[in-house]
């Protein structure tokens, strides 16, 4: 279990430090670009710029993930992982002392740009390298718990994360947050991550890795690129219901805060309450939905199917709902209705995913369409969101990028083939 806690708690604060920046959006917004408090519509390009930087990282997930991806196959899940993590302590420590604009004008946000590449690179083979190394560890018939904590550390991430918006609003004015102290949880992730990487620095490979390389040393096969041509189908099921996992945590969780703010005009201190609801909630369901994918092992297609099915026909009665006299109790409502629904999906989703691909290729498969999927629908998600609002006015509008989303995955999970054998590997 030693092993398991590593990697879910390495897991959690990579993606901590990730998914803190989209939470500051509006702090950071008011700092690295050019504001004029009696103008609006500056306000709103501010925070499409910061969206945009955000959606900067994405464009190196894609080469992350294909590079530490075949590192975790072929020289360890460990060995992916500790780099990722290394670069990601890097990224941090650079945000929590980037100067705003107001101190160095243009070059905030190239500095911002330049860690959100070093964070996207980390990122961009987190998500494979880990997820193997969980499904790997399983003792038989337990897969789907293992392959839960994946997601149940991203889930986690979210917790710490809304809960240092939650002190921070609710202790601080917004012009105390804006002198210094939005710096707190990006500082909190550079000190934890060295701690992390130290656990994962002395972990041991899954036996499964250990007995591929065994195989490989007598019996070489086929390469990587060859093997990942004969999971075409695999990658195009992944990367759908990935689109439907991306939407939920960047379109729906990571921009809640955004949301309530610039298109509900709700508090942002009591915003980040629902959020934080949201996310605890989430932590039991996902746990909930990895143990009904052992215990209905056979019928995990059908599973996925329905809890998407509901997912997409959820979305837009509870925004418009929402939308039409918001609140914050309302908001928390249609948050906690999503986290059920969406969370027993994740729970699900992960481990049926990863056992698609055989073992020599897991790590690189699920990496590459992860990120191209999170590249396409998770990296600009708050950037659309927002220029749809501004194009349209309709607080409703965002909604249908969800909901396509979601659309995907159902796809994905209708066309999904058996899982791939340990034979191969």
């Amino acid at each position: 279990m030693l092993r398991v806690a590593a990697a879910v708690v390495g897991n959690a604060f990579e993606w901590y430090d990730f998914t803190i920046y989209a939470y500051m959006t509006p702090i950071i917004s008011s700092l690295f670009f050019p504001v004029d408090p009696n103008d609006p519509a500056t306000q709103i390009n501010a925070v499409l710029a910061t969206t945009a930087v955000f959606g900067v990282g994405f464009f190196m997930r894609p080469v992350g993930g294909v590079v530490l991806g075949v590192i975790g196959d072929k020289y360890g899940r460990r060995a992916g992982m500790v780099l990722g993590m290394a670069l990601m302590a890097l990224a941090t420590l650079i945000l929590t002392c980037a100067p705003s604009y107001a101190q160095v004008g243009l070059a905030a946000p190239v500095i911002l740009v330049i860690a959100r590449l070093l964070q996207g690179f980390s990122l961009g083979g987190q998500f494979g390298t880990s997820t193997a190394f969980l499904i790997e560890m399983a003792p038989p018939g337990k897969s789907g718990i293992y392959g839960s904590w994946q997601m149940t550390g991203q889930i986690a991430s979210l917790v710490v994360g809304t809960a240092f918006g939650v002190v921070l609003t609710q202790l601080y004015s917004s012009a105390e947050l804006a002198a210094g102290l939005w710096r707190i949880p990006f500082a909190f992730g550079v000190i934890i991550l060295p701690i992390t990487w130290y656990i994962r620095r002395y972990l041991t490979e899954s036996e499964v890795f250990v007995a591929m390389q065994k195989a490989r040393a007598i019996t070489p096969g086929e390469s990587i690129g060859e093997g990942l041509v004969g999971h075409t189908r695999q990658l195009l099921v992944s990367i759908g219901m990935i689109a439907a996992s991306a939407v939920s945590f960047y379109a729906i969780y990571g921009y809640t805060v955004t949301y309530a703010k610039t298109v509900l005009h709700l508090p942002v201190n009591d915003a980040f309450l629902a959020e934080l609801a949201a996310a605890c909630l989430m932590l039991l369901v996902v746990p909930a939905g990895g143990m009904l994918c052992d215990r209905f092992s056979y019928a995990r297609k059908q599973m996925l199917v329905g809890f998407l099915g509901i997912y997409f026909i959820l979305m837009y009665p509870a925004y418009a709902w929402l939308a039409a006299d918001p609140t914050i109790t309302k908001l928390v409502i249609v948050q906690l209705a999503i986290s059920l629904v969406s969370g027993l999906f994740l729970g699900v989703y992960c481990t049926t995913m990863s056992e698609l691909f055989a073992p020599r290729i897991r790590s690189t498969g699920l990496s590459i369409a992860n990120n191209v999927s999170v590249l396409i629908f998770g990296g600009f998600a708050q950037f659309f969101l927002t220029w749809i609002f501004k194009l349209t006015g309709s607080p409703i509008a965002p909604v249908y990028y969800v909901m396509f989303g979601i659309a995907l995955g159902l796809v994905g999970a209708l066309f999904m083939p058996g899982r791939a054998g340990e034979a191969e590997g």
